[in-house]
């Protein structure tokens, strides 16, 4: 499922109290129609729009009539056990409904809900209403064991009768609310294990997430032999996967590849202790070792950072296991664990193109990193554009050419285990900030800084964005330049734009001028004029994807020099770009090269 709720608003009003429900719905998302106003995600087609969410398993908050989502995923409804929560809210905060997937979240959302409106939810699943506990849908910490057999316990409780009911590890305080009336001898039973064991024909099996794995290797380790040593060992225990709480180590691990490959096959956390910490577990451990200690000043890294994990009423149940270039321990924590309390995480650095203006450009993956981000830094007019999305994450603003400054910044808060995103309009790698972060940590020298994870998130250019305004003017082969002479003397970007028009490209031009910077342009224009013919079509295109949007289609004899200023892009198209004119309004194309046969 989807980890991105999206929040659908239809209204103004339905938009305003979207707002509001975002900040108490992790990661969430406000999807608004135009009649609204702006979300974070615009829609066009509500119907559509809704079910492709629906089919995209994304979690569904409609501030509108429970109709409306109705009809909407109707034709899409298969499977309840794989449907995505769906919940209709009223638009003045008075009731809030789960449509569907009550136990796959839509009960918990809803309660999440009406606690924040200060309602009670409109729940109609049997055993929510009678029992106070959905046996699909268990608490953080606890998973529910495939070929559980729900149906049959769920009738035996809502009936009133006993059921057997056995905890092997973790605990049943989350159960107190079904009044379990306990009795050894019936054959319904709910077992909480941490076994790898398989549910009985009437049993319900609960792992909750206690076990402790803590693992250590050689630099560089195959994540293969990290994740076949920890299956193994949980195999000889007789443990159960779903039961591991997180994958812990020391430090010097952080940036460790094969944890992080073994931390995603496994879907739970990778977290470090440092030296001090797995030295207090010196006299716990089973296997140390002066070798060991030599090499690193602790007798041991595998059981010392299991029982770290575990807590001091932990319990080390498999000690160190070895292969070629890996070691690993199992510890057991009296009660579910909270790896993301424990130790230290890896930090983040994800530079993230935002698109041009409009969110409607900006991808799910560039959402989905801006949601689980703590920090969020970049010039303020692009943290400006994502609105709501920022919420309550700590914002960190720029001015303009303080580029170096807000690279520095997200390094340093990354190399702290934050995860930052840094902002780019447009796309980060085409004149962005991916460049300069990726330079800023070349240079670094510490540890912390290279022990961080850095990505980068692609965006729609505002190349793309004009291009497509403007029909076709990149159908050929086409080249980009910058005509900022501010870290690029202007005599190489003259060369690069002389080869650029030898080559017959179709040319873009980027921050082609300023208030005060006009000469690059004018000089390129001349460039232009002695080599391309006055009637050469040219696309400029000003403030893309933002309400003062505008794009126009000209051409080299009529382009206005003094219209253009640094939020303009141009397009300069090839010898055999034309301009088509359709339905009233001009589009440049440059053909490919098909052949189109004349309709008769």
């Amino acid at each position: 499922m989807s980890e991105t709720p999206a929040i659908i608003a239809l209204t103004p009003g339905g938009l305003a109290l979207a707002q509001r429900l975002a900040g108490h719905v992790p990661g969430a998302l406000v999807h608004a129609t135009e009649n609204a106003g702006k979300g974070d995600v615009a829609i066009g087609r509500v119907i559509s729009h809704v079910r492709a969410l629906f089919e995209a398993n994304t979690p569904i908050i409609g501030i509108c009539a429970a109709g409306i989502l109705i009809r909407s995923v109707a034709p899409a409804l298969v499977d309840k056990t794989k449907e995505p929560p769906v919940l209709a809210v009223a638009e003045d905060g008075s009731t809030v409904v789960p449509l569907l997937g009550g136990h796959r979240g839509a009960n918990r959302i809803a309660r999440e809900i009406a606690g924040a409106l200060g309602i009670k939810a409109a729940l109609t699943t049997a055993s929510d209403v009678s029992l106070g506990t959905a046996l699909d849908d268990p608490p953080a910490g606890y998973k529910l064991a495939p070929h559980s057999n729900i149906k049959d316990v769920a009738a035996a409780l809502l009936a009133g009768d006993a059921v057997n009911l056995e905890v092997e590890a973790g605990d049943a305080a989350w159960l107190d609310n079904a009044a379990i009336h306990h009795d050894s001898s019936v054959h319904a039973g709910i077992l909480i294990t941490d076994r790898a064991v398989l549910p009985g024909p009437h049993t319900v099996v609960y792992h909750p997430a206690v076990l402790a794995v803590g693992v250590g290797c050689v630099r560089g380790a195959a994540a293969e032999e990290v994740i076949g040593l920890i299956e193994a060992a949980l195999h000889e225990a007789d443990l159960a996967p779903a039961a591991i709480g997180g994958l812990f180590s020391l430090d010097l691990k952080l940036d460790e590849p094969a944890f992080h490959v073994a931390s995603r096959h496994f879907n739970v956390p990778f977290r470090t202790f440092d030296t001090p910490a797995l030295a207090a577990e010196a006299d716990r451990l089973a296997t140390p070792s002066d070798a060991v200690e030599q090499a690193i000043g602790l007798k041991g890294v595998a059981e010392a950072a299991a029982l770290a994990a575990a807590g001091p009423h932990g319990k080390l149940i498999l000690p160190k296991r070895s292969n070629r270039s890996a070691t690993c321990a199992i510890a057991r924590a009296p009660l579910p664990i909270e790896a993301e309390r424990l130790g230290h995480r890896q930090g983040e650095l994800a530079v993230i193109g935002i698109g041009p203006g409009t969110s409607a450009w900006r991808t799910p993956e560039a959402h989905a990193a801006l949601a689980a981000a703590d920090d969020i830094i970049g010039y303020s007019l692009y943290l400006d554009l994502l609105g709501p999305l920022i919420g309550t994450k700590a914002r960190h603003d720029y001015a303009l050419g303080e580029e170096a400054a807000r690279a520095e910044a997200a390094l340093e808060l990354a190399a702290k285990g934050r995860h930052v995103a840094l902002i780019s309009s447009g796309d980060a790698g085409i004149y962005g900030m991916a460049s300069l972060a990726l330079e800023t940590i070349e240079a670094r020298l510490d540890d912390a800084a290279h022990r961080t994870s850095f990505r980068v998130l692609p965006g729609v250019s505002a190349l793309q964005a004009a291009a497509a305004r403007a029909g076709a003017p990149l159908g050929h082969d086409f080249c980009v330049l910058s005509l900022s002479d501010r870290l690029t003397p202007l005599a190489v970007i003259e060369q690069r734009l002389a080869a650029a028009i030898e080559g017959d490209f179709v040319i873009a031009l980027f921050n082609p001028a300023g208030q005060t910077r006009r000469e690059p342009l004018s000089r390129a224009l001349r460039q232009l004029r002695t080599a391309r013919p006055p009637a050469c079509p040219i696309v400029v295109a000003r403030e893309l994807g933002r309400p003062d949007e505008r794009v126009i289609v000209t051409t080299l004899g009529a382009l206005d020099e003094a219209s253009i200023d640094m939020l303009s892009l141009l397009i300069i198209g090839n010898s055999t770009s034309r301009i088509v004119r359709h339905g009233g309004v001009d589009y440049v194309l440059t053909p490919r090269g098909y052949r189109v046969t004349p309709a008769r």
